[in-house]
């Protein structure tokens, strides 16, 4: 906690980090958690999740990203318990996790321990018998040729109508929901889901009524794209995710990845938020288990260490190795907790060391030829007199791995061991299947 004060306090005395986005200091070295209230404990309320926040700020998590917070519609509604992302009032909580006071004491709780809140906001549909429905709004919806509503084309989201984003009147509600929350609730932000679903030109007005309304939030959408960068500061890592998939399946190699941040170049200081896990992976495409194996760890280190921000899904500390349902209740299993060590170093460094840090001065990694490129990854994060230099072994075989690179000689410190060590110029690993090494000064 104090480290992260000192940093904060050092952040204020800087320049706004995103000069046409009012965003606030905290963003450049936050982390982030995304909890599933509903399956996060066998209560799955909100006190629930508020009682574990010491633990998780101790983890080195500064944002909580709740996954939707909204009552679920009942009509075509999936499975018993139904989506999240079938939203019945964007105004109100969904009485399963507790009241509008339970939410505002987590929230309130979180703001003391120095963390920060988000909620998924749904802005691309509703459920079919939302309050909007009721009130005799259906010109706000997309109609098919009888006039009624209709799910999102090309889906299977049987159980959501669609949004008329031509409708001007059902924008200005709906910044105006997302105003309320901001006010209301003092979140920090927003996560929004299927981003480039809906209309640039209404995310950056939104964008603008909110920093108006907060003096400042983070916003991260899920979709990818530089144009996106005018409203949000944080996109999905999507692509490298699923590089990472492949790598870890050895259908690709480092290669793949070096070409990947050959074309990356964000504007407006955004970055990409990057996992190995999110509720979208671990319930339809699959747990770390299934899709990475044993390579899982290595990822994870690539994850958090190679650009923008990292983002820890709930379980993952305590090796969540089942899919979560998605419309039951399925509480996680914490009795392991195998992990949190793990996490926490990769946390805390991304907090506490400015090469790390995201948005403006966040410069791609510079990638260190090895003797056997193919399988076998070198990279350096560097800002003013911080470097973390990454070695890691992208293969089931162990492996030598050798390089030359005179800026990277000296004196670190070892991410996961703690030892102080001196590198040469002329370096030498000898790292195990899937291995990893992670210095820092």
């Amino acid at each position: 906690m104090f480290k992260k004060m000192l940093l904060s306090a050092l952040l204020i005395g800087a320049p706004n980090a995103f000069a046409q986005l009012n965003t606030p200091k905290w963003v450049a070295n936050a982390t982030i958690y995304e909890v599933n209230v509903r399956q996060f404990s066998t209560e799955g309320t909100f006190k629930a999740l508020e009682a574990q926040l010491p633990r998780l700020e101790k983890m080195g998590v500064d944002i909580i990203w709740l996954m939707p917070i909204h009552p679920i519609g009942e009509k075509n509604r999936k499975g018993t318990l139904g989506s999240y992302y079938a939203v019945r009032d964007y105004r109100a909580v969904n009485p399963e996790f507790g009241d509008m006071s339970d939410f505002k004491s987590l929230v309130n709780a979180a703001h003391h321990l120095g963390m920060k809140v988000i909620i998924d906001w749904v802005a691309n549909h509703t459920s079919p018998d939302h309050v909007w429905v009721d009130q005799g709004h259906q010109d706000w919806y997309t109609l098919d040729s009888l006039g009624q509503l209709q799910p999102t084309i090309g889906t299977d989201w049987w159980d959501v109508a669609d949004l008329n984003y031509d409708n001007q009147e059902m924008r200005q509600e709906m910044i105006s929901c997302m105003e309320f929350w901001v006010r209301e609730a003092k979140i920090d932000g927003y996560r929004c889901d299927v981003a480039g679903w809906v209309p640039m030109d209404f995310w950056i007005a939104a964008r603008k009524a909110l920093d108006a309304a907060g003096n400042g939030v983070f916003m991260l959408a899920e979709a990818e794209g530089n144009e996106l960068h005018d409203a949000f500061e944080a996109t999905y890592g999507w692509e490298f995710h699923h590089i990472m998939n492949d790598v870890a399946k050895g259908k690709k190699d480092a290669a793949a990845i070096l070409e990947y941040f050959s074309r990356l170049k964000p504007h407006n200081n955004g970055f990409h938020m990057n996992f190995t896990s999110n509720h979208d992976e671990n319930s339809w495409n699959g747990t770390e288990m299934e899709r990475m194996g044993d390579a899982r760890f290595a990822m994870a280190v690539m994850a958090a260490t190679i650009e923008g921000m990292p983002l820890v899904y709930n379980g993952q500390e305590t090796s969540l190795d089942r899919r979560l349902a998605f419309f039951e209740k399925d509480a996680i299993d914490w009795s392991k907790m195998d992990l949190v060590s793990f996490y926490d170093k990769l946390l805390h460094l991304h907090q506490n060391n400015p090469a790390l840090f995201a948005g403006a001065g966040q410069q791609n990694p510079r990638f260190i030829s090895t003797a056997a490129q193919k399988n076998q990854l070198v990279y350096v994060r560097e800002r003013g007199q911080h470097q973390v230099l990454v070695v890691l072994n992208l293969s089931a075989t162990a492996q030598q791995i050798k390089f030359s690179d005179a800026a990277t000689a000296g004196e670190y410190q070892d991410l996961f061991d703690g030892k102080k060590v001196k590198l040469k110029s002329e370096k030498s690993l000898q790292l195990p299947a899937w291995g990893y090494k992670v210095y820092y000064r």
